[in-house]
């Protein structure tokens, strides 16, 4: 207690509040993420973590590392502690970015606790958790760099910045609009030197995307249909960006950030510049279709040091009564919501956001005891398999997507193998129609199960297109040759003699974003064998549509009883 007592006696008043604001923050995220159940997420990441590589197919890799690193917890809390460790170090950078400039810690205090965005990653582990860290990091050791051109400092620098893009690539906008807002940064040597450290600590996932066949950049950039523009995803952005900002102060952060000058101060410049570059660039991309709400998480940071530097020192902030109820009514609501999603109350779990985190545990266990030991198949959606995999501390679980869903890391992950050719229980939330199927209704719904002896899958086959075109006519067909790579350490053949689940290929097109029809193609492709990680050629005739539009498909391994998966890239189809 004396020890205690002598370090606070030591502090002067904004010190204290501000460490007593941490130790508050840390320990509330701590309850949080110990008394709450994972979000499904959560659980894909946790996952990741089972297998860690220098990527996944939709995320870099530094999400599992962070699991990882608490797995010595073994529950909720472990998943989350360096979510928590790393956002308590998040606000004390934060703090000190903003200290330089005079800024009022009760303004700092009370600003980062009204964003509600800031309160999710408080405690929940997904790839947002470390990019705000080390996007907070990027910010503090830049803020050096502007100042004191150092080696050291570039390095650090060089460093920061492959973290940030391992942790996701939104990081990418960061760097970006710091760069274009400083051009004289080109004339240092010692940038150069940066950049080469994170080109060679980032090398090893560029030579995993390699060696995957770019899988993310296939997913982000051409897998992704854009969707038929709707204005309400532009209106929906606009309202959502505000509200994360804070539900009933966000208007107020943003119009005082936006209002905060920099003059002839670089560092300011680049928050001005990563502010309206982050909201400029989402605000774009509902054009193309919805933009989620942490998507822009990187360009909340700069709202609140601009907003906290430009309240600091402007009375309005405190003169006015109403502001200062406006924003404890503001954090009352938001920490109210935290508390009710730990609530055991059962009405309270029927809200979707609450039940999202709770009784999965339960789930878990009430499916594995008709599954037993076995695999089990859920389909289209890396959620349920993950939540299962969690709640039973096992890798039983697996994702089968088909051509309706989209891919996921289910299909690169080694669990595919452990599946094929064996006994699996596959359970969907519609019937299978079949008498043999066990009927189970659960806390989370009715569920449906069935017995696959001999599961037959292919997801990992993959068609490469040859000699693609992109000019059809209205109901030409065109002779397309593929390649078609085998992954597997064992031989295969796509024959229907003596099989139990038959198996065919078809071609799938989509137009805006919608599957627009489903064809057969020629039975062929029943003859062909392939030895193990081998390849072999097909020809396959596709046929356009009559009506005219820009189109994509994709080839399709159907195999009973799943509808079949997606196992080729998406092919741009223009028919005019």
């Amino acid at each position: 207690m004396q020890l205690i007592s002598m370090f606070f006696l030591g502090k002067n008043k904004s010190q204290k509040t501000l460490i007593f604001f941490l130790a508050i923050w840390f320990l509330f995220n701590i309850l949080q993420a110990s008394c709450t159940g994972l979000h499904p997420d959560e659980a894909y990441y946790w996952v990741y973590s089972q297998f860690l590589a220098f990527g996944y197919f939709d995320h870099p890799p530094m999400v599992a590392v962070f699991i990882k690193a608490g797995s010595f917890i073994n529950n909720t809390l472990g998943l989350r502690l360096f979510t928590c460790v790393s956002n308590l170090l998040s606000i004390y950078l934060l703090w000190l970015i903003v200290k330089k400039y005079k800024a009022n810690v009760y303004v700092f205090v009370t600003l980062f606790t009204s964003v509600l965005l800031f309160h999710i990653y408080g405690f929940i582990t997904t790839p947002d958790a470390p990019l705000f860290f080390f996007a907070v990091l990027f910010l503090y050791v830049y803020q050096q760099y502007v100042q004191n051109d150092k080696l050291f400092i570039a390095i650090a620098l060089g460093l920061i910045a492959a973290a940030l893009l391992y942790s996701k690539y939104h990081g990418i906008l960061l760097l970006f609009f710091i760069l274009i807002s400083n051009f004289k940064l080109f004339k240092r040597p010692s940038f150069y030197i940066l950049i080469t450290v994170a080109l060679i600590v980032f090398a090893p996932h560029i030579y995993w995307q390699y060696q995957n066949n770019y899988p993310s950049l296939q997913y982000h950039l051409v897998d992704r249909s854009a969707e038929p523009y709707e204005l309400n995803f532009t209106l929906q952005y606009i309202l959502t960006f505000i509200l994360m900002s804070g539900p009933l102060t966000g208007w107020l952060l943003l119009l005082h950030a936006s209002k905060q000058k920099y003059r002839d101060d670089i560092f300011l410049r680049s928050l001005k510049f990563t502010f309206y570059g982050i909201f400029i660039f989402f605000f774009l991309s509902t054009f193309k279709g919805e933009v989620q709400a942490h998507w822009p998480l990187i360009g909340f940071i700069p709202v609140l040091l601009l907003a906290t530097i430009n309240l600091s020192h402007n009375g309005f902030f405190w003169q006015k009564k109403w502001i200062k109820i406006l924003f404890t009514i503001n954090i009352i609501l938001i920490v109210g919501c935290r508390l009710l999603i730990m609530a055991p109350y059962a009405n309270l779990k029927k809200i979707r956001f609450i039940a999202d985190f709770n009784g999965y545990d339960t789930w878990a266990q009430q499916i594995k005891s008709y599954a037993k030991n076995y695999p089990i198949i859920f389909l289209d959606g890396f959620q349920d398999p993950s939540l299962y995999n969690y709640y039973t501390q096992s890798t039983k679980g697996f994702d089968y997507d088909s051509y309706s869903y989209r891919k996921t890391q289910y299909e690169t992950f080694s669990l595919e193998d452990s599946i094929r050719n064996r006994r699996a229980y596959f359970l969907d939330t519609k019937s299978h129609q079949n008498p043999n199927q066990d009927t189970i209704t659960i806390q989370k719904g009715t569920y449906y199960g069935l017995w696959l002896d001999g599961v037959r899958m292919y997801q990992k086959v993959n068609f490469t297109a040859q000699n693609q075109s992109q000019k059809w006519k209205p109901k030409q067909t065109k002779t397309i040759n593929f390649k078609i790579q085998n992954p597997y350490n064992q031989a295969i053949d796509f024959t229907n003699n003596k099989q139990k689940y038959t198996c065919s290929l078809r071609y799938v097109l989509q137009k805006d974003g919608e599957i627009y029809s489903v064809q057969n193609l020629n039975s062929t492709f029943n003859h062909i064998k392939i030895p193990a990680n081998g390849d072999a050629i097909i020809a396959l005739k596709i046929k356009s549509p009559a009506e005219a539009g820009n189109y994509k498909y994709f080839i399709s391994i159907q195999t009973q009883p799943f509808a079949g998966s997606r196992n080729s890239g998406m092919l741009k189809m223009n028919v005019n």
